[in-house]
């Protein structure tokens, strides 16, 4: 995509605008889709989204290419070895999370016949599309994603709180908060479904 474009990010980092430019804010109806936001959403938390975007590869392939059915049964040996995994974030309580929410993830599926099914009932199965024209106005955290860091939390979902649970409404396009005069918050709106 042209440099030329105008972004909500002011970045010149090409991880970054790609990002920016193909991800962020762009619907997700895959379940293994959506597990993975939901596991880097948890990593990211007191870090950057950048770091976590530098560390994806590592994290997917310490994570069994974010497999909630593989993750599900990882044992205490998996823990030690995620911890001396190179290019890892070496945070126990944040690995331990995320075997832990693959359990309750495949707990959901079954319920539900789909994560997607689930999650987007807390945004009525439609994009909310915000129309905010500077990043500072953009919510830490909104009535939706309480709702659903609740609903998680009480079925057993660790690392979900609602700030946690905002970001992946963004990263996953139940939220469109491209700010409005970004190329592609235009473009979003126009495929929402």
């Amino acid at each position: 995509m042209s440099s030329r474009l105008k972004r909500c990010w002011n970045t010149t980092d090409p991880l970054y605008v790609r990002y920016h430019d193909e991800e962020w804010g762009v619907p997700v109806h895959d379940n293994r889709r959506l597990f993975e936001f939901l596991v880097l959403d948890c990593f990211q938390a007191g870090l950057t989204w950048l770091l976590i975007l530098q560390r994806r590869n590592f994290i997917k392939d310490a994570f069994a290419g974010f497999d909630p059915a593989k993750i599900a049964v990882f044992t205490s040996a998996d823990v030690e070895r995620i911890m001396t995994a190179p290019g890892i974030i070496r945070n126990r309580t944040k690995i331990e999370a995320t075997i832990n929410n693959a359990v309750h993830f495949l707990q959901i599926q079954e319920e539900f016949g789909s994560f997607d099914v689930y999650i987007w009932r807390f945004v009525n199965g439609k994009t909310i599309h915000n129309s905010f024209s500077v990043l500072s106005d953009l919510p830490a955290k909104t009535a939706e994603s309480e709702a659903m860091s609740k609903d998680l939390k009480s079925r057993g979902f660790k690392f979900v709180g609602p700030t946690i649970c905002y970001a992946f409404m963004q990263a996953a396009g139940l939220v469109n908060d491209h700010l409005t005069f970004c190329f592609r918050y235009k473009q979003i709106k126009e495929c929402d479904h």
